[in-house]
């Protein structure tokens, strides 16, 4: 395992790249004018000792040493011990509707991208406590498994959009079908599922579900995103928009919540419906939840002693900028009597 404890220094690849464009322009430049000056032929018997290569091979050894020099600025470390933590918690899973219905933007910016945020400041409360996210439109599906790393929670949830699901709708069952065996740990007694949806479902077995769900110890909370007037669903190329989703009778589809679906389920569930319409009244109501519940103990294994690895690229560098200094731009001369490039005319 290793930790990457700069950063920031990984920009300065670009004056390297800089290097390199300049290098290539300034090589064309000479070639022009030694064109102008004499023919090739000319100017080989004028300068026969100089390697058309060896410039090259110093400006390679030169760009070497400069990006191993970045990486020891960078300061890579190895983890040296592995270390078994023990943690308390409760396990969380976020089932997401990415449906095309989530686009509509009767909340600001999108519904998706409200219920991104609300998941978003949940697990930044989270603690010790174990997250999975599922997404769902038409069918659903694992996104992250239940992990203590919140931080790749979080990068996943960033990434979802209805592209991601292959069919598209509102299969609320689906997302509950999988949540029920989403949890990994059959000794937890706390686990909670959490359904962000503007609750578009046509599927009627969706209590019968939730119900069932309940008696495996699951609860499960309903997060309502959008509003009763609803919205058009927008289509956008290249983030322009380009019009709004119509049926078949040419007319523009108005999406509506559907708050009773979400509070059947969340009723059905064990839990509690809440409007997401302020994120800050949500997250807290939801964190104060989970800190209130039973934690159940659980082991991690995670790297610990991390020691610096910087040493060695500031050799690596040292060492090419020593090769640039020993080689000069005449031909080598053993190199030479092997003809590689068939320079030499019978």
């Amino acid at each position: 395992m290793y930790q990457l404890e700069e950063k920031t220094y990984f920009y300065y690849f670009a004056a390297v790249a800089v290097l390199f464009v300049v290098y290539l322009l300034v090589s064309l430049w000479k070639k022009q004018k030694q064109k102008a000056f004499a023919d090739s032929g000319l100017l080989e018997k004028l300068s026969p000792e100089i390697s058309p290569f060896k410039s090259f091979f110093k400006m390679l050894m030169v760009a070497l040493a400069l990006s191993f020099l970045i990486i020891a600025l960078v300061n890579p470390k190895m983890g040296t011990k592995l270390k078994t933590i023990k943690r308390e918690g409760v396990d969380v899973v976020f089932a997401l509707d990415v449906s095309k219905s989530m686009l509509a933007e009767d909340v600001a910016p999108n519904r998706l991208e409200k219920a991104k945020q609300i998941i978003s400041r949940i697990i930044d409360k989270l603690g010790s406590d174990r997250v999975g996210i599922i997404i769902y439109a038409g069918n659903a599906y694992p996104l992250l498994p239940i992990t203590t790393d919140q931080a790749a929670a979080k990068m996943f949830l960033q990434n979802a959009d209805p592209d991601m699901v292959s069919s598209q709708g509102t299969a609320i069952n689906e997302a509950l079908k999988l949540g029920k065996i989403y949890f990994d740990d059959d000794e937890q007694t706390n686990r909670y599922l959490f359904l962000i949806s503007d609750g578009e479902d046509h599927d009627e077995n969706v209590s019968y579900i939730a119900d069932e769900a309940t008696k495996e110890g699951i609860k499960i909370f309903t997060i309502g995103v959008g509003n009763a007037d609803g919205g058009p669903i927008p289509i956008k190329r290249n983030g322009t928009l380009v019009g709004y989703k119509k049926d078949r009778a040419g007319e523009v589809v108005i999406t509506r919540m559907n708050d009773q679906t979400l509070k059947k389920i969340a009723t059905d569930g064990d839990g509690e419906y809440l409007y997401g319409d302020n994120t800050t009244k949500t997250v807290d109501y939801i964190n104060d939840l989970l800190l209130k519940a039973d934690k159940k103990e659980f082991e991690t294994k995670q790297f610990s002693d991390f020691k610096d690895q910087f040493q060695w690229f500031i050799g690596l560098g040292i060492l090419f900028l020593i090769f640039d200094a020993l080689m000069f731009n005449k031909k080598t001369k053993w190199i030479q009597k092997l003809n590689l490039f068939n320079e030499k005319k019978e």
